[in-house]
């Protein structure tokens, strides 16, 4: 057993993408130090959030290694039951899900573990859009008007559901993001994003009438200062988030030593707001080399799909990399007070399972587009 696992162990390191695996190991273990830190004074102490944390990454290399050695291309072909699946999964919500403190009804819960769907139906929804993007530049006319109907149709239903059923605005407009970068990069012509504008536009008032109150506040909280003047309601975490990050000054008062962090003054702290138990403890230094490596991740998924072997492949790598982007760049704009808090994890850094896992797939996913060589007739142009 042993004289057949060292040989594929070999052809597999040598073959898979070992440079992003080591951006995001080192992303993870980076992240363990920090969560030992912000929650050394929590209730259920470190132990506890690391020993699930820890799980949690030795499943998402499960993962990576997983989806780095299938054939991406035959699990998108059966994309009709993979749509299904995931709208199967957000509909279980409605009557198993579990409704958080942040009253989103996003998680499904089975005793202690807790699953969210929408992190799962993210990956689905990558590859199934970027087959039927590609599907529909190589073999019909993507400008075409039924083409742009297609597309708009297969990103509104998850995109509705999410908000619908578990009022997660921030996975939703994951989706969002995914949908338009895909199609820019497809080369979808200027004047259906006009258009596209306009019609959102026009729909903007029935969506914000869909929202919750509270969602409402969060949006427009950072821009409108009547909202929350005294910064004691709706903007008391982004405010103790941004002392936080001051206290850190340059080099950070040190691990288990912020005052902030460690008086818990920041819920959310070891998930949410982790990057900002990082200004603190670790400083502007500690925050310049988690955005450094976040942006090595998302720029090697970019340079995997230009490389790549077709349409499906470099769309696949280039809705990963904007994946990263975005929740890295809203993360990161919740913690300094730029953007609303919307409830998105910073990769690979925040803890959680779902999201862990979902990280690791989706860099898996970017892995096997290197694992599997381009034809031989591609291969000039590489």
């Amino acid at each position: 057993m042993l004289k057949k696992l060292l040989p594929w162990a070999k052809e597999f390191v040598e073959r898979a993408d070992m440079v992003l695996f080591s951006l995001c190991m080192t992303c993870s273990v980076f992240g363990l130090v920090v969560i030992a830190s912000a929650t050394s004074n929590s209730k259920e102490g470190s132990a506890h959030y690391l020993l699930i944390q820890i799980i949690a990454i030795l499943i998402g290399v499960g993962l990576f290694v997983l989806f780095t050695v299938i054939d991406i291309d035959v699990i998108a072909d059966k994309w009709v039951l993979l749509y299904l699946a995931s709208a199967l999964l957000l509909l279980a919500l409605i009557p198993f899900g579990y409704e958080d403190d942040t009253g989103n009804k996003s998680w499904l819960r089975f005793g202690p573990i807790g699953i969210q769907p929408s992190e799962i139906v993210k990956i689905v929804y990558i590859i199934v859009m970027a087959k039927h993007v590609s599907y529909l530049r190589e073999y019909h006319n993507l400008n075409h008007v039924l083409s742009v109907a297609q597309l708009a149709v297969h990103f509104a239903i998850p995109f509705g559901m999410v908000v619908v059923i578990s009022s997660d605005l921030g996975s939703a407009l994951i989706f969002f993001f995914i949908f338009l970068l895909l199609i820019f990069v497809a080369g979808l012509r200027w004047y259906w994003f006009v258009l596209g504008a306009a019609a959102m536009a026009g729909a903007i008032p029935l969506m914000w009438g869909m929202l919750r109150d509270y969602q409402k506040d969060r949006i427009l909280a950072p821009y409108v200062p009547s909202i929350d003047p005294k910064g004691d309601g709706v903007l008391w975490q982004a405010n103790q988030s941004k002392l936080a990050l001051a206290s850190g000054q340059l080099t950070g008062t040190g691990l288990y030593n912020g005052p902030q962090t460690q008086s818990q003054a920041v819920p959310a702290q070891h998930t949410d707001f982790i990057f900002s138990a990082i200004g603190e403890e670790l400083g502007l230094l500690g925050c310049i080399a988690v955005i450094t490596l976040l942006l090595l991740i998302i720029l090697r998924c970019v340079q995997v799909g230009l490389r790549s072997r077709n349409t499906m492949s470099m769309l696949l790598c280039f809705g990963i990399a904007g994946t990263f982007l975005f929740q890295s760049f809203v993360n990161i704009g919740m913690c300094t007070g730029l953007t609303p808090v919307i409830g998105l994890t910073l990769p690979f850094f925040s803890y959680g399972g779902s999201s862990m896992f979902s990280f690791f797939a989706a860099a898996g996913l970017v892995s096997g587009i290197k694992f599997r060589p381009k034809p031989e007739r591609f291969r000039r142009y590489g």
